[in-house]
């Protein structure tokens, strides 16, 4: 669309926030008629509102059922279900839904340049660690990138910015790509699918039809996890341009057209004159931040996507090497008599606790939360044998009880009936009871924080507080 086609045009916003915000900005600076509808009515959301409502956007608080008359178009922000009646009226009336993503995709190229290809990555867990390791190594390969979308920074303000990118490293959430039917990325990644968000998406099979969209019209590379059948199977699904290819990456030993470990070397059999017989040397596993398996399997995917857009072997190996994980991701914290802490606060969910559970032991578990409808059994299951003992705080944390009751009944457990601020110090306290040198104590909650925290950065910092006043009580 030229900005002719959009003088005048009468487009919704539906939704407040990190991407309606400027999609609103966008619109009305194109010359768009533009109205915001959002459920909310607090006090940020009138902030929110007065500011955009200063520049001459119509903004309805409360109000996000009704489909404002006349509307062309709505651009909503990803956290807004398939079935709000808004979007319910919408289909009735023919008006087309985009996401923010739609949007950005469509927006690209406005100033007459080259828009910068997309390296596109999805996964129930480990999208941004691999977006930000994706782009470290095309920094080092000496390409001017951002890490951009789902990652917290805005698609829009990357494709509309005065900066001019050479290539963008995209993370795409399961919303978001709900909601862009047109995105065509130069090559992308699902790492992993594991039931999460099930309440939005209504199914196990719906959400894995919305991550696979990520493949689409893929030019050069559908990158897939060789280890978990369900993402090899959207690569097979998917309607790609003629001449991509499916490019697996596994912790074993890689096949032709697969990056895998050998001998603790990260290899690529992908991109190499000879698959069969050849085999390219990237990185050693110790160059991965931190080594542990999951975290491996993001830098293959990463390397996997670089090498797909010509990156060479020792940017690879650079990157990785420069790439310095976000916190609260399985971070060190400290080690305090021979016992290591870890803070993994962001494994929210049951498939993250299990990656994190897999990379220790003997382990001290600190785990609970809000479980979002999730089962532990098959968790509790597969960390049995690394379980020195458990720790459970949080609203739900029962159901982890009884997981642990069926499946691990000789694992000590302290239950804590508490959800004040100064619960996870106790817990801290009570792992370090149960723990051993040589031992690990983990908070990986493999639950949601609201329960007791602001998110997940909140219950990371209160983990770290109570580990640095143990450690300064020993000293």
């Amino acid at each position: 669309m030229s900005n002719q086609d959009w003088q005048g045009k009468r487009v919704t916003v539906a939704g407040l926030g990190v991407s309606g915000i400027p999609a609103a900005k966008v619109l009305h600076g194109l010359g768009a008629v533009v109205t915001v509808v959002n459920d909310g009515d607090d006090e940020r959301s009138r902030a929110q509102a007065a500011e955009l409502e200063a520049q001459g956007i119509t903004v309805r608080l409360g109000d996000g059922a009704t489909l404002p008359e006349s509307t062309e178009l709505i651009v909503t922000t990803p956290g807004w279900k398939p079935d709000k009646p808004l979007f319910t009226a919408a289909a009735e009336a023919g008006v087309p839904i985009w996401g923010d993503v739609e949007l950005a995709w469509r927006l690209r190229g406005r100033d007459g340049r080259e828009p910068a290809p997309w390296l596109a990555v999805t996964g129930t867990n480990g999208k941004t660690t691999t977006v930000r390791m994706l782009a470290s190594i095309l920094e080092a390969a000496g390409l001017r990138t951002a890490a951009v979308g789902n990652i917290g920074v805005s698609l829009l303000d990357a494709v509309l910015g005065d900066e001019k990118y050479d290539v963008l490293a995209v993370e795409l959430s399961s919303y978001q790509l709900h909601w862009a039917p047109s995105l065509r990325a130069h090559s992308a990644a699902v790492l992993n699918l594991a039931p999460d968000h099930l309440d939005w998406h209504g199914s196990m099979e719906a959400y894995a039809a919305d991550k696979g969209r990520i493949y689409e019209g893929n030019r050069i590379a559908c990158v897939y996890n060789a280890q978990e059948r369900a993402t090899e199977d959207l690569v097979r699904e998917a309607d790609v341009e003629e001449g991509c290819r499916a490019i697996g990456f596994t912790l074993a030993t890689p096949g032709p057209s697969q990056l895998g470990v050998v001998d603790g070397i990260l290899v690529d059999r992908a991109f190499v004159a000879n698959r069969q017989k050849q085999a390219q040397e990237l990185a050693e596993v110790t160059d991965v931040n931190p080594p542990a398996p999951h975290n491996i399997a993001n830098a293959l995917a990463a390397a996997a996507l670089a090498r797909a857009f010509g990156v060479g072997p020792a940017a690879v190996r650079d990157g990785l090497r420069a790439f310095r994980p976000d916190p609260h991701r399985i971070e060190h914290v400290a080690d305090v008599a021979g016992v290591a802490y870890i803070d993994d606060s962001k494994a929210t969910n049951t498939h993250a606790a299990e990656a994190s559970l897999a990379a220790y032991d003997p382990i001290v578990w600190i785990a609970g939360g809000l479980a979002k409808g999730a089962a532990f059994g098959e968790l509790v299951t597969g960390a049995a044998g690394r379980l020195r003992g458990v720790v459970l705080i949080g609203r739900d944390r029962a159901l982890i009880r009884e997981a642990l009751a069926r499946h691990a009944p000789e694992v000590p457990v302290v239950d804590l009936d508490r959800t004040d601020t100064g619960a996870m110090s106790e817990a801290v306290r009570e792992a370090t009871r149960l723990a051993r040198p040589g031992d690990t104590v983990l908070m990986a909650p493999a639950c949601a924080s609201m329960d007791m925290f602001v998110n997940y950065n909140k219950r990371g910092e209160a983990f770290a507080d109570a580990v640095r006043a143990l450690a300064a009580e020993s000293d």
